[in-house]
């Protein structure tokens, strides 16, 4: 099995974070802004449930593809989920949180991955911002 590039983890990441029906999933490149990591991947759900159950969607997407976790952080809580894949950094949270956060707006330098790109074969609903 060919090792998987950082964009086609972020790209699986995303799609795991879909199956679940996480909202408004971006994919920031970061690549040519920071080396903490070449790609955020970030989304909402609505429930603690939902969101801890997306960061295991993620994390089984990701181990198929032989990836594994170096870092989990607020799992527990489920309000902030961080799931470190070193070259990939997946973010999920619940709705309140994500809007205080606010990640996109301290990244806003960062291009977001074209909609098509991401979800090839889905029509453009509120996956993306």
């Amino acid at each position: 099995m060919d090792t998987p590039t950082s964009k086609e983890l972020a790209i699986a990441a995303a799609l795991a974070l879909d199956k679940l029906k996480g909202q408004n999933i971006s994919i920031l490149t970061l690549e040519d802004l920071t080396v903490l990591t070449d790609f955020f991947v970030v989304a909402t759900g609505s429930s603690r449930i939902q969101t801890r159950a997306m960061a295991d969607s993620v994390d089984e997407a990701l181990g198929e593809l032989g990836e594994r976790i170096k870092r989990k952080e607020g799992y527990a809580e489920g309000r902030w989920i961080l799931l470190d894949y070193n070259t990939v950094i997946v973010h999920i949270f619940q709705e309140d949180d994500r809007s205080y956060y606010n990640l996109e707006r301290l990244w806003a330098d960062a291009p977001a991955l074209p909609f098509d790109e991401v979800f090839p074969t889905q029509p453009q609903t509120q996956k993306t911002q």
